[in-house]
């Protein structure tokens, strides 16, 4: 695997430069965790900002479709945090997501309940969630972009998988956190004020990342781009859309494996786990804990395999492993709870097959348009797939509680279609 143009000596791994990736790393496990912990007390928000006495499946479903919503936003948000990445900077729009973050995850935090505003509560929630869908549009395409500027062009795919190792430490750091409150507080006080706890500590954080962000170097890609007045000279938009057309459809693709995979078995597991299998809330949170650490593991593996093999091939072997992993996980916990955690682990491992999207999207897109390009494909699939995600797996699960697994067998499949795509078209080049 090869990077694209515009990469010299400039982006060899430097000590300055090995700093830069742990600091983005970093500030990216500390904003993920500002956006995932909404669905690690998803149960207890549902309870809390809802009409009582409303059938669960009702409550599940608007509390999800909240979570959904945070998508939604994405495409326009990342699109305008992308255009001036391009134009502007890498560094500057980084700081700028996760102050938004911040801001939302805090007001969050200190939100009145429905017991207090009544409809308006939801209301106001969905109007932050909005308000987290918006910065996480730029943050994690402007991650990938980041890190693989500053790498040698055979480590993108290493530096696309440590930086989703640290957005996987910010959903494990989420994981752990509700593990512990739940632990520490009884059901009634985590209703009354743990679970604020949890989106404060969130806010916190956001800022912590600001000041980390401040001090970054600007990508030697980017810099290089400005100093020969290389920077797209239209709108970097109308660009890929005029010669990239086939790199945003197969991104889309891409990305649709990554959103279905991760929502299904990482952000969503913990309440299926509890509400429909039936796995006490402290050993699903445990579990899930467990499960993102080996997400983390994998697509480090997975990006490391990337760049030795190409992603045709990754996608190709990789796919089937997932999906025969996710169907025995699901079937199994039904009858056996005991093998929970070593089928839920291997099924996260095999999860890190989704990093496969972001190195082919670093490559597939040039240096003056390569934020718009991956943060528009990113955020368009996350819209409509990973957005709708959540709720067609409640509607599934009212058939079948092996609704979650068909539908991560399904997405598998999409991603073992693009290997082959991608492995076709790559002898096709070397021939010509």
């Amino acid at each position: 695997m090869t990077n694209p143009q515009f990469v010299t000596s400039s982006s060899r791994l430097t000590k300055q430069n090995r700093r830069t990736l742990w600091l983005a790393a970093l500030g990216g496990a500390l904003e993920s965790y500002d956006f995932v912990i909404f669905v690690f007390f998803a149960n207890t928000l549902g309870d809390v900002f809802f009409p009582p006495g409303i059938p669960d499946w009702l409550r599940q479903f608007e509390t999800f479709g909240i979570f959904a919503v945070g998508y939604l936003i994405r495409p326009l948000s990342g699109v305008l945090i992308a255009h001036s990445g391009d134009l502007r900077g890498r560094k500057q729009m980084f700081t700028f997501s996760i102050f938004l973050m911040a801001l939302a995850t805090l007001g969050i935090g200190l939100l009145p309940t429905y017991l207090t505003l009544g409809p308006i509560a939801p209301v106001c929630l969905l109007l932050l969630r909005i308000g987290q869908g918006a910065a996480v549009g730029g943050e994690v395409p402007g991650a990938w972009v980041f890190v693989s500027e500053h790498v040698r062009p055979s480590r993108v795919g290493v530096a696309c998988g440590l930086m989703s190792f640290g957005v996987g430490g910010g959903v494990l750091l989420g994981s752990l956190i509700a593990t512990c409150l739940n632990i520490a507080l009884p059901a009634s006080q985590l209703a009354n004020y743990g679970w604020r706890i949890a989106f404060l500590l969130g806010g916190l954080f956001g800022l912590l990342s600001v000041y980390l962000r401040r001090l970054l170097a600007e990508t030697p890609v980017f810099e290089e781009l400005k100093a020969r007045q290389a920077l797209a000279n239209e709108m970097p938009l109308k660009a890929t859309f005029r010669g990239y057309r086939s790199e945003i459809i197969v991104s889309v693709l891409l990305t649709w494996m990554i959103s279905a995979t991760v929502v299904v078995t990482i952000l969503m597991m913990p309440a299926l786990l509890e509400k429909v299998y039936h796995v006490p809330r402290l050993e699903s949170l445990q579990a899930n804990s467990l499960a993102t650490l080996a997400l983390g593991a994998g697509g480090v593996l997975v990006g490391w395999l990337t760049d030795r093999f190409g992603p045709g091939r990754v996608l190709v072997v990789g796919c089937p492993v997932l999906a025969v992993a996710a169907y025995t996980l699901y079937a199994v916990i039904q009858v056996s709870p005991a093998f929970l955690i070593p089928l839920y682990m291997f099924t996260a491992l095999a999860v890190g097959v989704g990093m496969v999207g972001p190195c082919f999207m670093i490559e597939a897109f040039p240096a003056p348009i390569r934020f718009t390009g991956v943060a528009f494909s990113y955020n368009t699939s996350y819209a409509i797939f990973g957005g709708f995600t959540p709720l067609l797996v409640s509607w599934l699960l009212q058939f079948d509680h092996m609704g979650p697994a068909h539908y991560v067998v399904a997405v598998c499949l999409l991603g073992f279609a693009v290997g082959i795509f991608l492995c076709f078209r790559g002898a096709a080049r070397r021939r010509n």
